[in-house]
């Protein structure tokens, strides 16, 4: 009789601080019973489930590297334990795996392989800001970060604007210590009246979600300096 495949459970991890209350039942029952998982990073990786009061000791965990130093070709070789039978979990550093986020690539090579894999409920900081905007939930993009190269950005944004204007709303991030160069960026190439939202340090006490016109944006927001925030314009 053939083994049956094990599951690759995708797990949400905090966005900040640790705080067991935002994890589901079911989720801290899966996460209890894994020693294996494949991760962004093992540092926060091992951070998260120490937090979860995992009882498994951490020297018997197993730990496959997938950020962006690790080597595609052993991708492969993470799914192994699987074709035994064993389940394994998938984690990123913040939030939801695959989202914003790398482990497309493993999720590809499970589903390839038949191996069932099993999307766990969790924090989204993409998401959670889109729900409290007050913009269109119904027609949205989500472009991540802008290109570093200008004619690119200025051709991403020239886009974004002809979608605004379809009521199509649009969702950016930025790295934390940009924030005020990015507001300034958008109130260059939206018009005043279109409504930024920026959500700020979502699911912390410190969580800040405020939206408004543009022009009643300063392009010097030193309050929002530094702290993960999404961006998203709309109507």
């Amino acid at each position: 009789m053939a083994t049956p495949t094990g599951k690759l459970f995708l797990i949400p991890t905090f966005l900040g601080n640790a705080n067991n209350e935002l994890l589901s039942p079911y989720n801290l029952s899966v996460i209890h019973r894994l020693d294996e998982f494949i991760v962004e990073n093992e540092k926060p990786a091992r951070a998260f489930l120490k937090a979860t009061k995992t009882p498994i000791h951490q020297n018997d965990f197993v730990f496959h590297l997938m950020g962006k130093h690790a080597d595609r070709a052993d991708f492969p070789s993470y799914l192994r334990a699987c074709k035994t039978g064993k389940d394994i979990g998938l984690l990123s550093d913040a939030g939801l795996p695959c989202v914003a986020d790398p482990g497309y690539e493993l999720v590809r090579l499970a589903q390839d392989q038949n191996i069932e894999v099993v999307p766990l409920v969790g924090l989204s900081s993409i998401m959670m800001a889109l729900m409290a905007s007050g913009f269109n939930g119904q027609s949205f993009r989500f472009h991540g970060y802008l290109p570093h190269d200008q004619q690119r950005k200025r051709k991403k944004l020239k886009q974004a604007l002809s979608d605004v204007s379809r009521n199509e709303t649009q969702i950016f991030i930025e790295t934390p210590y940009r924030n005020a160069a990015f507001i300034s960026e958008l109130k260059q190439s939206f018009p005043a009246s279109t409504r930024l939202c920026v959500a700020v340090d979502i699911s912390l006490e410190t969580e800040e979600i405020r939206t408004k016109p543009l022009k009643n944006w300063s392009a010097n927001e030193t309050d929002l300096h530094k702290r993960p925030a999404v961006f998203l314009v709309g109507l």
